[in-house]
């Protein structure tokens, strides 16, 4: 992509309305609240969708419902940011209708990681609009690191720098070279349910992937159909974010199925990244260009913002 000519999409600040939507599973009340009394802190002006609480078993409400609280916060002008109130389930549901000509119209940015990764590859495949990965809105239970980056992230124009991190166990799949392209991906599983319907093409571009809690042998199987289909042809690079909580099976444990699974392409790895699920995950942006250094241990990454 030219990145020169990317959509603009301006920075917030004090006095902008943020619209909180569960484009998934159903948030906690009080999550939505330590959320809201948090923004309003940074100076935001957060507003919370009508169908944000609903519950239809794991799903915040209908599809239909879920849909038209995201498309409302797309199309309002006068909101500049809509934040996923969490991932779960069912995004994936609703991704192709999102209202691809408001956001291209009156591009914002989407907040969230997770189950939200569908929504940010379905929005980048139709608009190019960056997005933030991340959900350290929630200050208690990401930790001061994890928020203060989100905090950074949503209000610089300058890029983000996240360093390798040699206690991450995905560190030791960090291989060497340098190379520069659009930063998508997020959610491993997510972007094996994209594939062929909402993945935008990843010719030239370097993929994030983070995922928590599956089999190995999932794992193993997502990026074999991701290879096998071609989805992963021509990727610059692989950016590794954090593996929380997989169990070691028959010897193996989920580094030693990256490796292997990852090794096949023959580009330029970064791992130990903070990004993902596990503790003081950082917020980043997404879409954007980036410059993954796996000499140099480090990810730059262009801001979301003009």
């Amino acid at each position: 992509m030219d990145f020169s000519r990317k959509p603009k999409v301006a920075r917030l600040a004090a006095g902008d309305i943020v619209r909180l939507v569960s484009p998934a599973s159903t948030p906690s009340e009080d999550d939505v609240d330590i959320c809201v009394k948090y923004l309003k802190r940074l100076g935001l002006k957060p507003q919370v969708g009508p169908h944000a609480l609903d519950r239809l078993g794991y799903l915040a409400g209908r599809d239909e419902d879920r849909l038209s609280d995201l498309n409302d916060a797309i199309r309002d002008p006068s909101v500049r940011a809509v934040i996923a109130t969490r991932g779960g389930k069912g995004a994936y549901r609703i991704a192709d209708g999102i209202d691809f000509a408001a956001m291209r119209a009156n591009p914002k940015v989407l907040i969230g990681f997770s189950e939200i990764t569908i929504l940010h590859l379905s929005i980048w495949q139709q608009c190019a609009v960056p997005g933030i990965h991340g959900a350290a809105w929630n200050p208690i239970q990401s930790g001061e690191t994890s928020s203060k980056s989100f905090e950074r992230v949503i209000s610089s124009i300058e890029d983000t720098i996240v360093h390798s991190n040699d206690t991450e166990p995905s560190a030791s799949l960090t291989t060497s070279g340098k190379v520069r392209g659009a930063l998508i991906g997020g959610n491993l599983d997510m972007i094996a349910t994209a594939a062929g319907w909402a993945l935008p093409s990843l010719n030239g571009a370097i993929l994030l992937i983070e995922d928590v809690e599956k089999g190995l042998g999932h794992i193993d199987r997502t990026l074999t159909r991701l290879i096998k289909s071609g989805c992963l042809a021509g990727v610059a690079g692989v950016a590794v974010g954090q593996f929380s909580k997989f169990a070691p099976s028959k010897g193996l444990t989920v580094i030693d199925v990256l490796r292997d699974r990852l090794g096949v392409l023959g580009v330029p790895i970064l791992g130990g990244l903070p990004l993902g699920h596990g503790p003081d995950a950082l917020a980043i942006p997404i879409g954007t260009e980036a410059t993954l250094d796996a000499d140099n241990k480090a990810l730059t990454i262009t801001s979301a913002f003009t």
